[in-house]
């Protein structure tokens, strides 16, 4: 049944969601199916999937490689916790530490939890490396950011409806402009363990910073003695052509901190991962999680990886993001006002005089095209990277018709 809210808004209501928490305001369409790059709704009707559950369904929806692997270890082993080893863990994290350039894994299950811990670690070798002053660290985070949604996180966002009304935050965080290095450096004292930064930032819209920003976070990093920590939680994984988003300027940091499409649209998994001078500073007990590092996740985990190693995945979203690029950029003075795309990532920015990004994404999927909205005017366009071509144009076509209504 589809009712109207308070905002005037549609709202699909089933059976189950009259008892869910209204935390989200999904799009009025109930899926039932997917494959690949298309999912089929209760009454049937299919649309391209052109958000990918936030970039967690890079690979597509079922893709039978990712399926395979699940099955094999379903009727195995699912869940031992990290009392015991199990033998999917260890053969996941070495596959892991190489295709990521670095000695060490720390498996967890969410975005929200690698941040987490990606804080605990950079706190731990503030103190325990550094020598900073107990209780004194300091991290340094971009404004726009967006790195999850626990009470900590939040406290160092600078969007009102994450984090007004969720305090008291904790201290420690310090905010500059996002783009800019000089800032950055001016906001290091001695105190700062280190730079907590989305490369590209996804919830913001899909901002791309200027050339030589990257560079220049690790170039000052290093010589202030400051990790640097990229959250590719959304960016990395082949989402943007290149392995990890900071590859395009050729920049490694300190620490990566993965998740979505390491669980292959099949079950959350997220991962820290950095050498051992770093992650090697969190003790027994100090952290964990019951399921992080389960035989199934890292089942699906080590697939997903073998996928990425091969390169293919990235050089198909690489090309077909300047295909996506070009389409989209016919479009500016058309209805839109500004495009940004890296790889199959796109934030396209709506003129207010066609509507709002949710009236146009509301619009799409009347005409069989799944997007997302965010921050008012802007929608987000992220293609399974198994996505055609073909597909890309009917899609641009089908946005091209509701800007002109």
């Amino acid at each position: 049944m589809i009712t109207s809210t308070d905002t005037g808004t549609l709202r699909i209501i089933t059976a189950e969601d009259e008892h869910l928490a209204h935390n989200y305001h999904p799009l009025p369409v109930v899926i039932s199916r997917g494959e690949g790059a298309w999912v089929t709704d209760v009454e049937g009707k299919r649309y391209l999937d052109l958000l990918s559950a936030y970039s967690a369904l890079n690979f597509g929806h079922g893709h039978p490689a990712i399926l395979a692997a699940a099955r094999e270890q379903l009727d195995r082993l699912t869940l031992t916790s990290r009392a015991y080893h199990n033998d999917r863990l260890g053969p996941f994290a070495a596959a892991l530490a190489e295709l990521c350039g670095k000695d060490l894994v720390l498996p967890m299950n969410t975005g929200a939890e690698a941040v987490e811990t990606g804080i605990k670690v950079a706190r731990a070798w503030a103190y325990r490396v550094k020598g900073v002053a107990p209780d004194a660290a300091k991290i340094i985070v971009a404004n726009g950011n967006f790195h999850g949604r626990t009470t900590t996180i939040v406290g160092f966002s600078d969007d009102p409806v994450a984090y007004e009304g969720f305090g008291p935050y904790a201290p420690g965080f310090v905010h500059v402009p996002f783009g800019d290095a000089a800032a950055i450096e001016a906001a290091i004292d001695e105190n700062t363990a280190a730079v907590l930064i989305e490369p590209i930032q996804g919830e913001a819209g899909v901002v791309i910073p200027p050339e030589g920003y990257l560079r220049a976070v690790r170039e000052l990093c290093t010589a202030r003695g400051v990790l640097f920590i990229a959250d590719e939680i959304q960016s990395g994984l082949g989402r943007v052509g290149t392995t990890f988003a900071c590859d395009r300027e050729g920049v490694v940091p300190d620490v990566y901190l993965l998740g979505k499409a390491l669980g292959g649209g099949i079950l959350p998994l997220s991962a820290v991962v950095a050498n051992r001078d770093v992650l090697g500073v969190i003790r027994p007990g100090e952290h964990g999680s019951t399921f992080g590092g389960n035989p199934l996740a890292a089942a699906v985990g080590l697939q997903v990886v073998e996928m990425l190693a091969s390169g293919e995945f990235q050089t198909r979203a690489a090309a077909l993001g300047e295909h996506l690029a070009a389409r989209l950029e016919a479009l500016l003075g058309h209805g839109v006002t500004a495009v940004r795309v890296a790889g199959l990532w796109a934030g396209v920015d709506i003129d207010p005089a066609v509507g709002t990004g949710r009236e146009v994404a509301e619009r799409m999927l009347a005409r069989g095209v799944l997007v997302k909205d965010t921050h008012g005017q802007t929608i987000r366009l992220a293609p399974p990277l198994v996505v055609r071509g073909t597909e890309l144009d009917w899609a641009v076509e089908q946005l091209r018709h509701v800007l002109s209504v």
